[in-house]
C-alpha cells in the first residue's frame, strides 16, 4: 500500500512538471508579431466619372492609367524607393457622396504586379455616370481610402483627374486643407477640354501639401502622356520629366 502511494506521488509530481512547462514558456515568450507590409507610397487614383465625361472620354482615362502601369519608366520610379513598392487603388467620383472603388488596394513590387494592376484597371467597368462635380467629395473619399489602406507608407497621395471645377458639395479648399493637416499630398491632372482655365483653378483650390503639383492635359487624347509623367513624378518625388536611372 505504501509503495502504491509512493508511485502515485511520483506520477502527480511528473504531471505537475509537464503542465508547468508550457505555462512557464507562455509567460516568458511573447507571441510572434506579424509585420505589417511597408511601401513607399499609398496612392489613391481618383478618376472623374461626372456627366461631362462621355463613355469615350472615360475610356481614354482608364486606358491611359492602364498603359502607364505597363510602362517600364513607372517601374523604374518604384525601384528608386526605400522599399521598392507602392500600393495603389482607383476610385470613380462625381458628387459629394457618389464614389465607387473600381480597383481595391493592390501592391506593385515588380513587373508582374504592375501588369496585374494594369489589367485590373482595364477590366473595371464604369459604375457611375453623373451627379455633379465634387472635387471636395473626391478628396474626402480619398482620405477615407488612405485611412483604410492595408500597408503602412512613408507618403500618402491623392491623385485627382477631372475636366471641371467644383460645382457641388463643400469648398474644395476645406477638404484640401483638412487632408494636408493629416500629412496627405494632393496632386492634380486637369483636363482642359471644357474649361481652359482649369489648370489655374486646380493650382489655387485643389492641390496641396509639400511638393504638390499639377500636370494638365489639353485634351483627353493627351491624357495618357500626362498621367505617365504624373505617376513617375508622384512615385519618385522628382520633378516631372526627370530621367530615371534603371535599377
Amino acid at each position: 500500500m505504501t509503495a502504491r502511494k509512493g508511485n502515485i506521488r511520483v506520477l502527480l509530481w511528473l504531471l505537475s512538471v509537464l503542465f508547468a512547462l508550457p505555462v512557464s514558456a507562455a509567460q516568458n515568450t511573447a507571441p510572434p508579431r506579424i509585420p505589417e507590409p511597408q511601401v513607399d507610397v499609398n496612392l489613391v487614383l481618383a478618376v472623374d466619372a461626372s456627366g461631362s465625361v462621355s463613355e469615350d472620354r472615360f475610356e481614354l482615362q482608364k486606358q491611359g492609367y492602364a498603359a502607364a502601369f505597363r510602362n517600364p519608366k513607372v517601374l523604374a520610379a518604384i525601384r528608386q524607393g526605400n522599399y521598392q513598392a507602392i500600393a495603389v487603388s482607383m476610385v470613380q467620383w462625381t458628387g459629394p457622396t457618389l464614389h465607387v472603388i473600381s480597383v481595391p488596394w493592390m501592391t506593385i513590387r515588380d513587373q508582374r504586379s504592375a501588369v496585374a494592376v494594369s489589367n485590373a484597371i482595364e477590366a473595371a467597368p464604369r459604375r457611375i455616370f453623373g451627379g455633379g462635380t465634387s472635387l471636395s467629395g473626391a478628396i474626402d473619399y480619398g482620405v477615407l481610402m488612405l485611412t483604410a489602406a492595408p500597408a503602412r507608407a512613408q507618403r500618402q497621395v491623392i491623385d485627382i483627374s477631372g475636366d471641371g471645377s467644383n460645382n457641388i458639395g463643400r469648398l474644395p479648399t476645406q477638404a484640401r486643407d483638412e487632408a494636408v493637416k493629416l500629412g496627405i499630398r494632393i496632386n492634380g491632372l486637369p483636363i482642359l477640354t471644357i474649361e481652359p482655365d482649369l489648370e489655374a483653378y486646380y493650382r489655387q483650390y485643389v492641390i496641396g501639401g509639400p511638393g504638390a503639383f499639377v500636370i494638365p492635359a489639353k485634351s483627353y487624347n493627351e491624357f495618357a502622356n500626362a498621367i505617365l509623367r504624373k505617376l513617375i513624378a508622384e512615385i519618385s518625388q522628382l520633378p516631372p520629366n526627370t530621367t530615371l536611372a534603371r535599377r
